[in-house]
């Protein structure tokens, strides 16, 4: 987090899709310190004067609903907050399919990559292509 004013400065992109949280709730972080980096993430980006993006993120129901339900509300609520693009959490439909999956049960495997690439397409043009 503390290199990216500088690769914003350095790259001047127009969009920035923020796709992070995951490993925070993995780790049982406390929903409100997750909340925080991705608020610092968002204002970097805008101060920059990039749009961001930000994506939904879900945690596995064993971490229970008390702490999904924080966890969960964190990125709606940043979304309100900015004005700002919310997209869904791709990997819902991945999970559905083990053969597209790692063994660790986490990450999508290389089969997996062009129905994620087609599924960010589809959503990510219409935010991104609107004004072009």
């Amino acid at each position: 987090m503390a290199r990216l004013p500088a690769l914003l400065k350095q790259h001047q992109p127009r969009w920035v899709l923020v796709e992070l949280g995951g490993n925070d709730g993995l780790r049982g972080f406390p929903p409100q310190q997750t909340e925080q980096t991705l608020r610092t993430i968002i204002k970097d980006i805008k101060a920059a004067n990039a749009e961001p993006l930000l994506m939904q993120i879900h945690l596995p129901a064993n971490y229970g609903r008390r702490y999904n339900e924080a966890f969960g509300a964190i990125y709606p609520a940043l979304a309100k907050e900015f004005a700002i693009p919310l997209l869904p959490f791709f990997m819902e439909e991945v999970y559905l399919k083990p053969q597209w999956m790692q063994d660790d049960g986490i990450h999508p495997n290389r089969d997996a990559q062009p129905f994620i690439a087609d599924w960010m397409a589809k959503r990510l043009a219409p935010l991104v292509n609107h004004d072009s």
